[in-house]
């Protein structure tokens, strides 16, 4: 029997569709929200919603041990599987399906390869802990793919974005980013609640011990990442109420390519470790952080870059609905695999 998914988790693709309803009935109730929505603007930022998504990547970061990183860098061969399999197959895997099934929709095409490009380091805790995976490493892991995305995402952005797609003679590819505008939302929307997670975990458990942090204050704030997901997509379909019509088509176009991956990537990374003699526990840790994506990250860099309104921001959104009941079929492979396996 699958491990018990914590009531909001278990129900988040319910709760996205019943954003978007919410969203598209206040579209519908109130035409004037986009120019509500201006007003609460400076230059090109939207304060309110600037501040739901910086609230959406704390809890997330604040969760994340960077005491561990020092033990991580101790097993090369881990470390060494895991930075391959997430920056380099995950990543060329995802621009890949891009490519192959969104070629001719190049806006949607980008907000894929946004995805790919932002490797989890949320719900892959869950996802881990439910699979009986190593919690140690999933943390250690975590915390190393949290200083890379700050590192590299936005050179990954424009190298993936500007770069690549030209190399490959995608003369319809019309889309590009400035690295600057990617670097400033990842120092924004990755680096603020970075700095305020690594500060608060520190502090905190200065002040009140670790057990207090891990069992009061991190549950208190963990719902944090849910509600403002919520009022990012209420606020988004709201604004797009007169196009709702065509959604239900491009959920799937969007859809597929994902799923496609979070197997793929499942499954390779899982007989690559077991080939390499990886411990299950070990094995399932590396496996699950390779095949879950940041989506809160790709949703603030969309809807930073391009705006609210932007395809791309609406394919981040597509993410996590797709994420939830694929991950949870995935979990109920990796424990049959473990008995298959690892008897």
């Amino acid at each position: 029997m699958l491990p018990k998914l914590k009531f909001l988790d278990r129900y988040l693709t319910l709760w996205i569709f019943l954003a978007m309803a919410v969203g598209v009935l206040l579209g519908n109730l109130f035409p004037d929200i986009s120019k509500i929505f201006d007003n609460l603007s400076t230059g090109t930022t939207n304060i309110p919603l600037a501040i739901g998504l910086i609230l959406m990547m704390y809890p997330p970061l604040a969760k994340v041990d960077y005491n561990l990183l020092p033990k991580a860098f101790k097993d090369k061969k881990i470390i060494g599987i895991s930075l391959l399999l997430n920056w380099v197959v995950g990543t060329l895997l995802m621009f890949g399906l891009a490519v192959l099934f969104l070629r001719n929709d190049p806006d949607y095409m980008t907000g894929l390869i946004l995805i790919g490009l932002a490797r989890c380091i949320a719900m892959v805790i869950v996802w881990s802990d439910l699979a009986k995976a190593n919690r140690e490493y999933t943390a250690m892991l975590v915390a190393l793919n949290s200083v890379f995305q700050i590192l590299s995402y936005s050179f990954l952005v424009w190298l993936f974005i500007n770069v690549l797609p030209a190399q490959l003679g995608l003369a319809q590819f019309n889309v590009s980013v400035s690295m600057k505008d990617v670097t400033e939302s990842v120092l924004i929307y990755l680096g603020i609640p970075f700095a305020a997670g690594f500060l608060s975990r520190y502090l905190l458990i200065k002040l009140k011990g670790v057990e207090w942090f891990n069992r009061k204050f991190i549950p208190a704030i963990s719902p944090l990442t849910l509600y403002a997901l919520l009022f990012t997509i209420v606020l988004m379909f709201s604004l797009k109420g007169d196009k709702i019509i065509e959604l239900p088509l491009d959920v799937l176009k969007v859809a597929i390519p994902l799923i496609i991956y979070f197997v793929f990537m499942f499954f390779v990374s899982f007989f690559v470790n077991k080939a390499l003699k990886v411990p299950y526990d070990k094995n399932a840790s590396i496996a699950f952080t390779a095949t879950g994506n940041n989506f809160e990250l790709a949703i603030a860099v969309s809807i930073a870059v391009f705006g609210i309104h932007s395809p791309q921001a609406f394919v981040g959104v597509i993410g996590p609905l797709v994420e939830v009941p694929v991950l949870i079929l995935l979990v109920k492979a990796s424990l049959w695999l473990q008995k298959r396996f690892y008897s």
